[in-house]
């Protein structure tokens, strides 16, 4: 028998690259390749790469600096750089790491078994079109084995928004939508597999419009309800959304559709209305915090998380001053702040950019309000029951560790429980990053 070809494959950023390095294993998979968890022993490496972070490119040619002697030592070992970064990158890649063997976009990783094909004769490859084909039309059918209780599922991908600040309508294109039976499909093979909570992606995925099986098109939230007929699926998640797509049937969802999770991740990215338009994010912090309202005002226990972008260019102390208060108002349960840094391209990169020093000062003190109202928000959850999805064992003998519907990481010491249980948990005890719990009688 033909010894199987080993595949170590390197992810880098958001959940939907999780999705794609698995999607881009399976597909190498006909052609013999398995997974292995070292580079030292494998036979093709592919790093999945993300651009959203400060330099983000040089620290994949600094990553693939680190393979330089694995690949002199073993010249039939093949390099291939996948996602965003290559996808911007493109050519250049190549010229400047000859040894790169593929280069190869997020929206064509269906093309890899051609491509890896080509690589075993000798040749490289560069794959960074957008294709007018659906990727997912030429994917192989996933896998039987046993998944564990969660998983991710791409059902839009690109964006039409243009943020000021954001590579990614350059590097994943313009919005597209999967037809929603081929969502509900790999809903239901997923659930087969144990799969018992899915978390729906897009980069925008509130704006998803895919077709539906009676023809007409769909919007997220007719998927979420369509979803939450399929038996054995009992927890609905999506991320991640823009404030201006969040429409009145989707808030409806939230009270009234069960299985969708009282958490939503929804970025405003700043709070001074001035630096909105300088971002082209086309809402105001008053229509952000009268979305919450209404959001509240349908599901009142759900956990509001957002995304900051601290010195933008042009910011004032009076902008930041305006973030700061609209944190206040809104209360999140998470967030993610990012001091603002360049990408090449970008309209933002062009303009005048606040000092470093004042930046990153400015981010410590949001911070500093961030961590205060998530540890209020977890502080407040102490005696409370929650529902908790458990998905591994802990760190400790007996230990459980799962995700409540808030997305909270709870801990539990208690031999009843398997990997894949749902469980009423009371919680006792609030740490900086999760909740302790203890089982509540049935």
């Amino acid at each position: 028998m033909t010894e199987p070809r080993k595949l170590y494959v390197r992810t880098y950023g958001c959940q939907m690259n999780v999705y794609d390095s698995e999607r881009m294993a399976e597909a190498l998979a006909p052609a013999g390749y398995v997974p292995t968890d070292s580079p030292d022993d494998a036979d093709m490496i592919l790093l999945n790469t993300c651009h959203i972070r400060e330099k983000a490119a040089e620290k994949v040619y600094s990553e693939l600096g680190r393979f330089k002697p694995l690949k002199a030592a073993r010249p039939d070992l093949k390099i291939g750089v996948a996602g965003c970064v290559a996808q911007a990158e493109g050519e250049e890649m190549m010229r400047r790491q000859p040894m790169v063997d593929l280069v190869i976009g997020p929206q064509s990783y269906h093309r890899l078994p051609a491509l890896e094909a080509k690589l075993r004769e000798g040749g490289r490859a560069v794959e960074t079109e957008f294709p007018a084909e659906d990727k997912f039309d030429h994917l192989p059918q996933r896998p039987k084995a046993t998944r564990g209780p969660t998983a991710f599922l791409t059902v839009q991908e690109g964006c039409d928004k243009f943020c000021a600040f954001c590579v990614v309508p350059y590097t994943r294109g313009a919005e597209v939508s999967r037809p929603a039976a081929r969502v509900l499909a790999e809903a239901r093979d997923l659930v087969a597999r144990g799969v018992r909570e899915v978390t729906l992606l897009g980069q925008n995925v509130n704006a998803y419009h895919g077709e539906g099986p009676d023809g007409r098109e769909w919007s997220l939230a007719w998927l979420v309800r369509a979803l939450a007929e399929v038996e054995g699926l009992e927890r609905i998640r999506y991320t991640t959304s823009h404030p201006n797509d969040m429409d009145d049937d989707l808030i409806a969802a939230h009270g009234d559709c069960d299985k969708l999770m009282p958490y939503l991740h929804l970025p405003v990215q700043a709070g001074s209305d001035r630096i909105l338009k300088r971002m082209n994010r086309k809402h105001t912090a008053e229509s952000y915090i009268r979305l919450i309202e209404r959001i509240r005002a349908a599901r009142p226990d759900i956990l509001i998380s957002g995304d900051f972008i601290v010195g933008f260019p042009e910011e004032t102390e009076a902008d930041f001053q305006a973030t700061l208060e609209l944190i206040e108002e809104v209360r999140y349960g998470y967030a993610f702040s990012f001091k603002y840094s360049p990408r090449p391209g970008t309209p933002a990169a062009e303009r005048a950019q606040v000092d470093p020093e004042v930046a990153q000062a400015r981010l410590e003190r949001l911070q500093a309000l961030l961590a205060r109202q998530q540890r209020a928000v977890q502080e407040a959850m102490v005696g409370r029951e929650v529902s908790v999805l458990f998905e591994k064992p802990g760190r400790f003998a007996g230990q459980m560790a799962g995700k409540s519907e808030y997305l909270h990481a709870v801990h539990v010491t208690d031999p009843a429980i398997s990997v894949g249980d749902i469980a009423r948990v009371r919680i006792t005890e609030s740490h900086p990053n999760s909740l302790s719990g203890e089982l509540v009688e049935a």
